[in-house]
């Protein structure tokens, strides 16, 4: 089975391809069909079997598809108004697992023109994450405490947000970071 009989458009497949990936892992074939028909998941797999492909690759067809989606309504909308904030949330429980987050998110968005993805995370200088969550944003990866300074301060605005992802959510619960879940959580639309 390849990546286009999951049904990836041709820019995503065209990504995995050039990654060098040819055939899905076991967890990317159970995860990524129904993901991309919007059922809500929860995965527990092996470390390097191809979890983070696996929820990465349908939010980023999930962004494709609304983005044709917002292009093709602008003619009809008469206030012209810029979407900010993310319309995909990834939580992790690291500012390692982010930065990886990140970096498959930019590998397998390669070729989505426009795509704009920022990382949240603490460790890093306020200014370019302040920069980063202004204006329209695709994918938002973040760890909860430096999410929830940007929420407290009104920089973070998820109210468009459309999928939220919570990356090794056993390990953030065991880190104690169960409050701070609830509370982004509750930011989030319905």
């Amino acid at each position: 089975m390849s990546f286009e009989s999951l049904g990836l458009p041709a820019a995503l497949a065209r990504a995995v391809a050039d990654s060098g990936y040819t055939q899905p892992t076991d967890v990317q074939l159970r995860a990524i069909p129904p993901a991309m028909a919007g059922s809500d998941l929860r995965v527990s797999s092996s470390t390097g079997s191809g979890k983070t492909a696996a929820f990465v690759l349908p939010a980023l067809n999930r962004g494709l598809a609304a983005r044709a989606a917002a292009q093709a309504d602008v003619s009809k909308r008469r206030d012209n108004k810029t979407v900010h904030g993310p319309r995909v949330l990834v939580l992790t429980p690291t500012r390692e697992l982010a930065m990886q987050v990140a970096k498959a998110t930019d590998s397998y968005g390669r070729h989505i023109p426009g795509l704009r993805v920022a990382t949240i995370v603490g460790g890093v200088p306020y200014h370019a994450q302040l920069k980063a969550l202004r204006g329209p944003l695709d994918v938002l990866i973040a760890t909860p405490g430096r999410l929830m300074d940007h929420m407290a301060n009104g920089k973070a605005v998820l109210a468009n947000v459309e999928l939220f992802v919570l990356d090794e959510a056993d390990r953030m619960l065991d880190m104690g970071f169960i409050d701070d879940i609830k509370l982004v959580a509750q930011a989030l639309p319905a």
